[in-house]
């Protein structure tokens, strides 16, 4: 069956591309293994002017990468911009430091010479999500390319148009053939995929059952995996935060792509005493937005990416305010085209509400009463998920004794979450494991090899 882009601001299709056939997917996971021959003896000072050369023709494409973003998953166009940015920045920081981070490094061993290296693995498939169709993708297979791999990426059905851009990017800033490359496939074909026998790893960007499902099928060909599987975040505001900072904080959060990203904040856990004047601010900050066309300039709140997804949504919230959640703003579907879903707040949010218990992926803010500090951690930690976390407090040691206690795989303090190609990122518990990103994820992909010589 061919893979469709669907407009979400109209629910109208854009175009359906083909599939691969069987022998086009052996043709070009054939060629990601001939090209890794010659790409894992590449210098890195070599392999790092064909990165910058990729983050480069990114930032030239910026305006037409966003606009294809906006057709095809709803993203704002100061958002989708902001997000090739952020692509190339992370094509610029790997050229720069993939050589240190894969160093060789001396180990003392007594009277033997010892040392580690690091070496590619070959063949890894990149498995990605639709919400950023770029920055994930890169995230994923730049710093495996620095590393000497090669990669395949089986991108979301949904971002065909992306999917296809990115190959085309490459194409154009030259990366020698066969180091990346696009599989048009479905979810359906990946284990046909999987059993190539040059494929060394696999990295997955998705929901909980989709890492399940693909850690099954990688486990019995024992194939290294990195999962990262989405959040519930919390954001823990005590009482002695700089509430209005907070609280535009918090809004940011919950906003970015239109709620639709794994480490946006989502559950807010505030201290009874400061709660009313938070829900106040914060309300007040979610209202401040403009929901539409993403490709209008002023917009800051597109469709979400697909219909479904806005129903699956709304049925989080409506379940919730059954079980006794305020609805202070949003909530209920907008009349008209499109997947839209409006900024939404609810309040006397308890665990066993859908919107405590499960990620929502979307513009739904969950506000979480708490006693005390012990109280609210527990709250925090009342999750099956461990992405990120974040603590608001004017005292710098208070928060960081509260934000070493929340289980999440990264923790920021008077700031919301986000990535960064310096700091190594992923979660814990239901969020996956692994790391992509800074030091510890360029070494997801490769083989950390003993070279001892006696004395």
């Amino acid at each position: 069956m061919p893979l469709t882009s669907i407009d979400p601001t109209t629910n109208k299709p854009i175009r359906s591309y083909p599939e691969d056939s069987a022998a086009e997917i052996t043709r070009k996971l054939d060629a990601a293994a001939t090209a890794f021959l010659d790409w894992r003896a590449v210098s890195f000072a070599r392999r790092a002017e064909h990165i910058r050369h990729l983050g480069r023709v990114l930032l030239e494409r910026r305006q037409e990468l966003a606009v294809l973003m906006a057709q095809e998953m709803g993203k704002p166009l100061a958002q989708g911009r902001a997000e090739v940015e952020k692509s190339a920045c992370a094509c610029q920081h790997f050229a720069a430091h993939a050589a240190g981070y894969l160093a060789d490094e001396p180990i003392d061993a007594g009277d033997a010479r010892a040392l580690l290296c690091y070496q590619p693995l070959g063949v890894i498939l990149a498995v990605m999500p639709w919400n950023f169709p770029f920055w994930q993708v890169i995230r994923c297979a730049v710093p495996a390319l620095m590393a000497g791999n090669t990669v395949v990426l089986k991108h979301a059905s949904n971002v065909t148009g992306c999917a296809m851009a990115i190959d085309f990017t490459a194409q154009a800033a030259a990366l020698p053939p066969g180091i990346f490359q696009t599989l048009l496939v479905s979810s359906a074909q990946i284990a046909s995929v999987l059993d190539h026998p040059a494929l060394r790893g696999v990295s997955l960007t998705g929901s909980p059952e989709a890492g399940r499902a693909l850690a099954r099928e990688a486990g019995q060909r024992l194939l290294k995996t990195v999962l990262e599987l989405g959040g519930s975040d919390p954001y823990v505001i005590l009482d002695d935060a700089d509430l209005e900072q907070a609280a535009r904080c918090c809004a940011a959060s919950r906003l970015i792509n239109s709620g639709q990203s794994c480490i946006a904040a989502k559950r807010f856990i505030v201290l009874d005493s400061v709660r009313p004047r938070f829900e106040q601010l914060f309300t007040a900050a979610m209202l401040n937005q403009r929901m539409g066309d993403p490709l209008e300039a002023e917009t800051t709140v597109g469709p979400l990416a697909r219909a479904d997804l806005r129903d699956q949504l709304h049925h989080q919230v409506t379940r919730s305010i059954a079980a006794g959640a305020q609805c202070l703003l949003g909530g209920r579907i907008p009349a008209g085209d499109g997947a839209f879903y409006p900024p939404t707040v609810l309040t006397g949010v308890t665990s066993g509400m859908p919107v405590f218990d499960e990620e929502t992926f979307g513009p739904v803010a969950a506000i979480v009463g708490a006693h005390d500090e012990t109280e609210a951690v527990r709250w925090a930690n009342q999750t099956p998920f461990g992405l990120g976390a974040a603590v608001f407090s004017r005292d710098p040691q208070r928060g960081e004794r509260i934000a070493r206690q929340l289980e999440a795989g990264c923790c920021h303090i008077n700031d919301f979450v986000r990535s960064d190609p310096r700091l190594p990122f992923g979660g814990i518990k239901h969020s996956g494991y692994g790391r992509e990103l800074g030091l510890l994820g360029i070494r997801e992909f490769v083989n950390v090899k003993s070279l001892v010589r006696g004395a």
